[in-house]
């Protein structure tokens, strides 16, 4: 078993870090809100650290689930941060979901001090973090990725290297492109049968066998029915996700006239007062005559 240290204790990273101390790992978390770092420990046991630095030190694999560009570099980077306490050798496995930019500055910072950086955002939503069946898709070099895949393992149903230091974060930004798109087609098929007179359930119970089925019509379709918007992803994490994807692809030429689409209807759910709810809202930005 090894020692861990995991950074960042949201509705992903507390049940990542969970089932790591489960599977017998020594493992030190760490939270900006110290209070969140108490209770987990307080149900999953292991230890508690105050700053980035102090439970990195001796970890053999620093795991980062941070919110965005400038909290990853806060918890890697400083005098407190992660680096400064590990030592030559060691993993740091980032599964936030960022910038390429900000995760090859990292590699680089990291790689001064003889510390390896993969990046590995995930998906699966809080069920899969909880369930322990997220897809890890990751980028640095092979050896590190091979030395960690094991510890990722542990809460993960599928996790591939894709390439060299970024592919895993270009990976989720297709992944986000494709669930932009996904999640506005069901809702326009949702929309489209309440206005036709059709039971919405009926419809997708068939539609949903067929060549139009997916994830997010098998786990979202009943809540989008039901006006339930609080199970999971929210859609100002969505946002900040279709905007590194927006960004990025004026910097490779990719043209994503959808995505800057619905990037704009989830501008609008945020108007509603929805930036908290899931991102299967766009269904209630339609009923509401978006």
């Amino acid at each position: 078993m090894a020692k861990l240290a995991f950074l960042g204790l949201g509705v992903m990273g507390g049940p990542m870090a969970g089932h790591l101390q489960k599977a017998g790992h020594d493992v030190t978390v760490y939270n900006r809100t110290a209070s969140k770092a108490e209770d987990w420990v307080t149900t999953h046991g292991g230890a508690m650290a105050h700053t980035p630095r102090e439970a990195a030190a001796g970890a053999d694999f620093v795991m980062a689930c941070v919110g965005n560009d400038d909290d990853l570099r806060s918890v890697c980077l400083g005098d407190d941060g992660a680096f400064a306490g590990m030592a030559s050798g060691a993993v740091f496995v980032d599964h936030t979901t960022v910038s390429a930019a900000v995760t090859r500055e990292l590699y680089a910072a990291a790689n001064e001090k003889q510390i390896s950086f993969v990046d590995a955002p995930i998906s699966g939503g809080q069920a899969g973090a909880e369930n322990a069946a997220l897809s890890i898709m990751c980028g640095g070099e092979s050896g590190a990725y091979e030395r960690a895949e094991p510890i990722m393992a542990v809460y993960s149903k599928i996790c591939r290297r894709i390439g060299d230091s970024g592919a895993g974060q270009m990976t989720k930004m297709c992944n986000q492109i494709a669930i932009a798109g996904l999640v506005q087609g069901l809702s326009e098929a949702l929309h489209f049968a309440d206005k036709a007179g059709l039971d919405g359930r009926a419809v997708v119970e068939v539609i949903s066998q067929g060549a139009a089925g997916s994830w997010q019509m098998s786990n979202r379709y009943e809540t989008m029915l039901d006006d339930h918007f609080d199970h999971g992803f929210a859609t100002d994490w969505m946002r900040k996700d279709l905007g590194i994807c927006l960004s990025t692809a004026d910097e490779t030429g990719a043209s994503l006239p959808v995505t800057a689409l619905v990037d704009q209807f989830y501008k609008d759910v945020q108007k509603m007062g929805g930036g908290r709810w899931d991102t299967s809202s766009l269904f209630k930005r339609l009923k509401a005559g978006g």
